[in-house]
């Protein structure tokens, strides 16, 4: 058993989290699972715990047909849960009524994780941080819910109840809540979206002017922007301080509104006219986090087409590009624009997305896709499916190495072949293993899988096929011994 070598990992930890290799046999192919106001899963509230776990297992095959290696799934999306949580009820979107438990009783994120690494692909938990109540008014709340025996914690704003980020007891609350989740499953990393301050509502002043008042401090009275995005800065350096004392080589990453900020007001800014962005309007200063370390990832949402006047994609993709500062950078896609009848005719085939990820390939920084989202591949929209694997995701990739994660390098395999099945030595540490098929001088991935097995397939030539035994942190062993099959 060999560790990963100290130097190399100090090296890698100096250009980013992941080490950085722009090649095809490494690359984030991920898809948002959304369960707030069942987007995606499951389809409707007050399912069957046997059709929740149907619907999940056919999102899961689909998106390993299609070349996926992660999944982001929202286990919070409202102060609710979707895991048995000792501080939080059962959501509404779940049973139908919030506080309800399963019945029979399941944890859907303990089955979500044992189902995505049956399939060798990776799970980020999706966490949202101030949402508290979704549409308040329509809203029937647990009377356990915290907005109920902690009112004095939340504010309301346009139709949505959200802690208020001003108090330190919103962050102590909110850490402890990930901190949970990372402590008691076996997640592969935290994720959060782009909601921190709720996007503006014209006419409609967030209602913080009191807390502003009573913890504004040295920004008091007169800077309450820069107090808002102190308190943001401060709730995301502590949920990573919370992570990395759990689990240090857990990723924290951060999928952020597309623009950081227009041009106009800042020359480090993207020749861009966003109405809103994240550092002026949701307080969110997203190249701060990534310049301290307090984040791992960054996954903007460019959900415009390749040339939109006010927000280009290809202008906004570049950007980051440049200003991912040796973090991986992956771009969130807006696949659910697809519609035959927008009036954007970009959007009238799947076109415009192969355009985009080929673009992301040209640029050095950007390490692949998280896709918006997931019913979309299940509904199989203007064909993406059969668009994205006949095209770009033809064949399996690894995800990119994590070099906080300093974990043993598995031993590597010994194959055989038994019929038409390839099989091989399971090996300590192994997360997946990584199944290569040679022919002449072309190398690819065959496929990836968590079983110690694979079913060949013939073909006109002879090819080679050897296995690496992958560990958690994508880091493979040795090349196993050669079988020549045909």
């Amino acid at each position: 058993m060999k560790k990963v070598i100290t130097i190399a990992l100090l090296v890698s930890v100096s250009l980013g989290v992941f080490a950085k290799k722009k090649s095809l046999k490494r690359e984030m192919r991920a898809v948002w699972i959304a369960t707030v106001d069942n987007i995606d899963w499951p389809s409707k509230p007050g399912l069957s715990v046997k059709e929740q776990k149907k619907e999940l297992i056919a999102h899961l095959d689909q998106h390993k047909k299609n070349g996926m290696n992660t999944v982001i799934f929202q286990v919070r999306p409202a102060t609710d849960a979707f895991y048995n949580s000792p501080y939080e009820p059962w959501s509404q979107w779940l049973t139908g009524e919030q506080g309800k438990v399963p019945e029979p009783t399941y944890d859907p994120l303990q089955f979500a994780v044992e189902e995505c690494h049956k399939r060798a692909m990776e799970l980020h938990a999706w966490m949202n941080p101030y949402r508290a109540v979704f549409l308040y008014k329509d809203a029937k709340t647990d009377p356990n819910h915290i907005t109920n025996t902690r009112p004095e914690l939340f504010l309301t704003y346009g139709k949505h109840k959200y802690f208020n980020p001003g108090l330190p007891e919103t962050r102590d609350y909110v850490s402890k809540i990930v901190g949970d989740v990372v402590r008691r499953y076996d997640i592969d990393a935290v994720h959060f979206d782009d909601y921190f301050y709720p996007y503006k509502i014209q006419g409609e002043a967030f209602p913080d002017s009191e807390s502003f008042a009573k913890q504004g401090g040295e920004f008091y009275p007169d800077r309450i922007d820069e107090w808002r995005r102190e308190n943001v800065n401060l709730v995301i350096k502590q949920i990573n301080d919370t992570i990395k004392s759990i689990k240090p080589w857990m990723p924290f990453g951060i999928s952020p509104f597309g623009v950081w900020r227009n041009k106009s007001v800042d020359k480090s800014g993207s020749r861009t006219q966003a109405g809103q962005t994240n550092y002026d309007d949701l307080y969110a200063d997203v190249l701060l986090w990534l310049k301290n370390d307090w984040i791992d990832y960054v996954a903007p949402q460019i959900y415009w087409h390749i040339g939109k006047k006010v927000a280009n994609y290809r202008v906004i993709a570049k950007w980051w590009n440049k200003n991912s500062y040796g973090k991986p950078c992956y771009i969130g896609q807006g696949v659910y624009r697809l519609n035959s009848e927008s009036r954007i005719k970009s959007w009238h085939s799947t076109d415009e997305i192969i355009r985009q990820i080929k673009l992301n390939r040209k640029l050095k920084n950007v390490d692949g896709s998280m896709f918006f989202s997931a019913k979309n591949f299940v509904e199989n929209k203007l064909g993406i499916n059969e668009a994205l694997t006949n095209e770009l995701y033809d064949s399996p990739v690894l995800n990119l190495q994590n070099a906080l994660y300093d974990g043993e390098i598995p031993k590597s395999p010994k194959i055989r072949l038994n019929g038409e099945m390839l099989e091989w030595t399971k090996s300590d540490d192994a997360k997946y293993y990584v199944v290569y098929q040679k022919s002449g001088k072309s190398e690819k991935v065959f496929c990836i899988t968590s079983l110690p097995q694979v079913r060949l397939q013939k073909g006109q030539t002879t090819c080679e096929y050897f296995v690496c035994a992958v560990n958690r942190g994508h880091y493979e062993s040795e090349r196993s011994n050669v079988i020549l099959y045909n």
